[in-house]
């Protein structure tokens, strides 16, 4: 494999565990929709609407890119039980965290144009989870990555658990 399809082959790869990690998202703010408090209704709402299209939008760049768009699992295991507005808040923030490190991979395995929306989703994911969290990291998209001893920065865990289940 030449230099320029394994760089080729690392987006493509970036591409799909953002674009699995949104399909968790859209799965995830399902949830969230169903427990937040109705002062913060419309703005889970909006998150939901921004990873739906996110996710389109991620699907149609890895065909771009000659892949086949991972699809997603039927259901996700929580990181914990959402049985109210508190428990909803903290995974919407889990969940942007999350995001955000995933799109600092596609960022680091991209360039030109797609380099630059990779940015923008990191931002705009760090930014909601700063929203829901009230704090924010200096490093979005880095925070989570500090106890991983495997030398990859977390692509391999998209889901809101790390784990669909069936």
């Amino acid at each position: 494999m030449s230099g320029g399809e394994k760089t080729k082959q690392a987006e493509l790869n970036a591409l799909q565990a953002a674009l699995a990690a949104e399909h968790a998202a859209v799965y995830g703010y399902g949830v969230v929709g169903g427990r937040i408090g109705r002062p913060r209704q419309g703005e889970a709402r909006s998150a939901y609407d921004a990873h739906r299209a996110a996710r389109d939008t991620l699907a149609r760049s890895v065909r771009d890119l000659g892949g086949e768009p991972v699809a997603a699992s039927p259901a996700y295991a929580l990181p914990f039980s959402v049985a109210d507005s508190s428990a909803a808040l903290r995974l919407a923030a889990e969940l942007e965290e999350r995001l955000a490190g995933v799109y600092a991979d596609l960022v680091r395995a991209s360039s030109g144009p797609r380099r630059t929306a990779a940015t923008a989703s990191m931002r705009e994911s760090a930014v909601r989870a700063a929203r829901w969290s009230g704090h924010a990291p200096a490093f979005p998209g880095l925070a989570e990555r500090t106890d991983d001893t495997t030398g990859r920065a977390g692509a391999a865990d998209t889901t809101p658990s790390g784990s669909p289940t069936a």
